[in-house]
């Protein structure tokens, strides 16, 4: 069945409408980034580069790291940026354009695609300088509300219990991670849950002029634990972008790992002197892991 012009849009050079792309123009595995500067903080380390290209916050750059041919995306900040951008990286793989029709089963691509970004620790124990991998992802954000998402019972029951800690009006949504991923590219860091936040200050607890509705929000996700068979459960630390990326990737068929990169932690008020370095040193380790993971 063709996809109409309004839902399948196109400029005029046959490339995706909003990151600006033909389906030569990415690799099987993808790097992310926030902001758009940090795309060339990673490119810097590639040995060559074939591909440039900007569009609004969404800059790409495609090159080879290593002999491995690697792309790196800007996304900007926010789920429904990351709507946007797993919505259209898919497209470009499992669409044929000049048909306009989604491509057969045995024809679709599984990308690899890793988030490299900062992010804020909610537990005094995991520091400032921290790498750390997200295994499960929590979603305070409404992306799910408009698809399909199917969770596991231990997903389900993680958010039913969390809606019941934060008296929510609305029920968060879980979402685990790939364990191949984490296990390759994100070996010896730090492993935790992560809650995306709508937002980067009331969401996330701040308060500058404003005051909060639950006064005690940062002290309720500090201390949340839910039990399982499979151990304790507790959040780790917090961002904007991981859960719309771990859902996304369930349902479209997508290999996905968020790294962060702690650089303030709120239980003890700590903000990093030096956090263009520990993003960097984060950028390296997982260009090495992931040439590693490649040759094993």
């Amino acid at each position: 069945m063709s996809i109409p012009n309004s839902e399948l849009i196109l400029n005029p050079d046959g490339s995706i409408y909003h990151l600006n792309l033909l389906p030569d123009h990415i690799s099987d595995t993808i790097l992310t980034v926030g902001d758009p500067a940090r795309v060339a903080q990673v490119s810097r380390h590639f040995d060559s580069i074939e591909f440039e290209t900007t569009h609004r916050e969404f800059v790409t750059h495609v090159g080879y790291y290593r002999g491995k041919r690697l792309t790196v995306l800007s996304t900007g900040m926010g789920t429904d940026n990351i709507d946007i951008v797993m919505n259209e990286l898919d497209a470009l793989v499992n669409i044929d354009f000049m048909a306009r029709e989604v491509r057969p089963a045995e024809e679709r691509m599984s990308l690899r695609i890793i988030r490299i970004g900062t992010s804020g620790s909610l537990q005094a124990d995991v520091p400032v300088g921290t790498m750390l991998a997200t295994e499960h992802a929590v979603g305070l954000d409404s992306l799910m509300q408009f698809y399909p998402l199917m969770e596991t019972g231990l997903e389900t029951e993680i958010a039913t219990e969390l809606q019941q800690t934060l008296a929510l009006p609305f029920a968060p949504y879980v979402v685990r991670g790939s364990d191949l991923l984490r296990e390759q590219v994100g070996a010896g860091m730090a492993v935790g849950n992560t809650l995306t936040c709508p937002g980067f200050y009331g969401p996330q607890g701040r308060r500058l002029r404003l005051d909060l509705r639950q006064p005690d929000y940062i002290e309720r996700l500090q201390n949340f634990r839910h039990q399982s068979a499979e151990g304790p459960f507790r959040l780790s630390n917090f961002e904007m972008e991981t859960a719309g990326y771990y859902s996304l990737g369930r349902l479209l068929g997508h290999e996905v790992l968020s790294l962060n990169a702690i650089v303030a932690n709120r239980a003890t008020g700590e903000f990093a002197e030096n956090a263009g370095g520990i993003v960097d040193a984060m950028i390296e380790r997982t260009l090495q892991q992931l040439i590693a993971a490649n040759q094993a």
